[in-house]
């Protein structure tokens, strides 16, 4: 038996036959081969050939798929990723490492992906702690915060309503779009109402009457969003029920929070399915507003969906998101570029974000560098909500994407011949040590403000050397 005519799947195989309770002995005489070929199959020193597999799928009602099927490679493409973090950089590891450990050892690849995802929720609750808590878990007090942690640990990326959202779009459209599904599969009804009949409620699900109410004030793509959200709630319940228990959330509040916050996911997954949205983000070169065209989306929902391409295997341009309002209050922050963004608020006034304001509906985009030398590039622009009918308030915002430079090319915004000069740019004016910047609010920590009664400088503030 060569190893052509075969798959190495030694530890799914070791895995069934504990599950049934079988010695080795026990297995190889249901196979009718030797107990010492089932060792070496188990060990991987030997594949498992087609004929083995179909005396295993009789002898056991096992599927072949199941037993076949390449299981390692969603845990090697997730364990590639974890590996390019900072902190392995100095550990050798090569793909075929990578490879092995994710198909022999499946159990003990699940548990190192567990721990990272542990390990970077609990750095990044540090990075977010103000300076008054203590060792208090934010979360107590904010359940927000805990909310955008446990995104940002998972990189705003959910596999498993991806794929579970790309089969339900494809029956969707197959029905006619997701009002006559729903109405087909749920007997609910789409009723438009106007603003002083739904009570500041731009969605509300009647349950004694099988509708589903909308704010006829929404536009299109907001009012898509809207049932593609009830329709995320009733179709993957049990995916966002699991996603939320690996999240350990403390309270409820914060529980349900980023249960809303994965129904929104399945809605835009439903809306831009994975597989489309990937190809066409790379046709397209990350061109929002011709994506928001051909997938009827806004540009904030265009925008906040590319902040989740990092299937295994599927990845894409990896995003930072942010959308604040004038006043620089941050209201939605999803993290899958490793932006340092101040978590606290006070980010820097020089990044154009804080500017976009002036040019409503302009896309602007920008060259950052920070003081340790890494290098982004932002495309920032506003966006409207409400304001869809007289007297309906409208809010305006502004929304920013953000890339590692490394990326930037792959962008349409971004040309061979673009002035590519940064502006210098820091976290915040208390984690930010350039000296001389003119648009400093405050001093950095940890440095002496020298005050010269003979000499003003530019910059609000003087320092010491050390």
């Amino acid at each position: 038996m060569s190893d052509k005519q075969g798959v190495y799947v030694g530890a799914r195989l070791r895995r069934l036959r504990r599950n049934l309770g079988l010695t080795q002995s026990d297995m190889a005489a249901d196979l009718e081969i030797s107990a010492s070929y089932i060792a070496l199959m188990e060990r991987n020193h030997r594949p498992v050939t087609a004929e083995v597999l179909l005396r295993l799928a009789r002898s056991y009602k096992v599927d072949m798929a199941d037993l076949a099927g390449d299981g390692g490679a969603d845990h090697a493409a997730r364990l590639q990723t974890v590996m390019k973090d900072p902190i392995f950089a100095d550990i050798d590891l090569v793909t075929t490492e990578i490879s092995e450990v994710a198909n022999g050892f499946p159990g003990f690849s699940e548990a190192l992906l567990r721990l990272y995802t542990a390990y970077r929720e609990e750095q990044l609750a540090l990075a977010e702690r103000l300076p008054d808590q203590g060792a208090q878990r934010l979360e107590t007090v904010e359940p927000v915060a805990a909310t955008r942690r446990f995104l940002a640990a998972r990189r705003n990326s959910f596999p498993t309503l991806d794929t579970v959202a790309e089969r339900l779009a494809a029956t969707v459209k197959d029905k006619g779009g997701i009002a006559q599904y729903l109405l087909e599969r749920h007997g609910l009804r789409i009723r438009r109402l106007p603003s002083s009949i739904m009570s500041d409620s731009l969605r509300r699900h009647d349950l004694h009457h099988k509708q589903i109410l909308l704010d006829e004030s929404l536009d299109m793509a907001s009012q898509q969003f809207q049932l593609a959200q009830q329709l995320a709630y009733l179709e993957f319940g049990k995916e966002i029920a699991d996603a939320v228990e690996e999240g350990h959330f403390q309270t409820e509040t914060s529980a349900r929070l980023a249960r809303r916050s994965l129904a929104s996911y399945g809605a835009a997954a439903l809306l831009m399915p994975y597989s489309a949205f990937a190809k066409a983000v790379e046709t397209r070169r990350y061109d929002l507003a011709a994506l928001s065209r051909q997938f009827t989306t806004s540009f904030e929902q265009t925008a906040h969906r590319m902040t989740t391409l990092q299937k295994p295997g599927q990845e894409r341009v990896p995003f930072f998101f942010i959308r604040l309002d004038a006043a620089g209050n941050v209201s939605k922050r999803l993290d899958g570029a490793h932006f340092p963004f101040s978590a606290s608020g006070g980010g820097c006034p020089l990044w154009n974000v804080h500017q976009v304001f002036r040019m409503p509906g302009e896309i602007v985009t920008q060259w950052l560098e920070f003081p340790d030398g890494q290098r982004f590039f932002s495309i920032a622009r506003t966006v409207s909500a409400g304001g869809g009918a007289y007297g309906v308030t409208r809010v305006d915002r502004a929304v920013a994407l953000v890339c590692d430079a490394q990326h930037a090319d792959r962008l349409i915004y971004v040309r061979p011949d673009s002035d590519r000069t940064p502006t210098l740019v820091g976290i915040a004016c208390r984690l930010c040590q350039r000296a001389t910047c003119t648009s400093r609010a405050e001093p950095p920590i940890g440095r002496q403000i020298l005050i010269d009664d003979f000499r003003r400088t530019a910059a609000p503030f003087g320092f010491a050397d050390t």
